[in-house]
């Protein structure tokens, strides 16, 4: 009797997650594939002076010879 109810949950676990996993690892090869990884969305990357260019919110160094004046 437990033998069969392990077996019914075990093949429910997979009926599900299979093709969930399936899916994801689709998606993540062709992210890979792509060329440019998730999140990524500037062109230009930044630099000291300017860490995140077309980011109005972003900050310079705190403790740069500019910000100490």
């Amino acid at each position: 009797m437990y033998f069969w109810a392990i077996v019914l949950a075990c093949a429910l676990v997979a009926g599900l997650l299979v093709p969930y996993l399936y899916k994801e690892i689709k998606r993540g090869k062709a992210q890979r594939l792509s060329g440019t990884p998730p999140g990524t969305g500037d062109v230009r990357v930044g630099s000291v002076s300017n860490p995140a260019p077309a980011q109005p919110d972003a900050q310079a160094d705190p403790y740069s010879a500019r910000a100490r004046r």
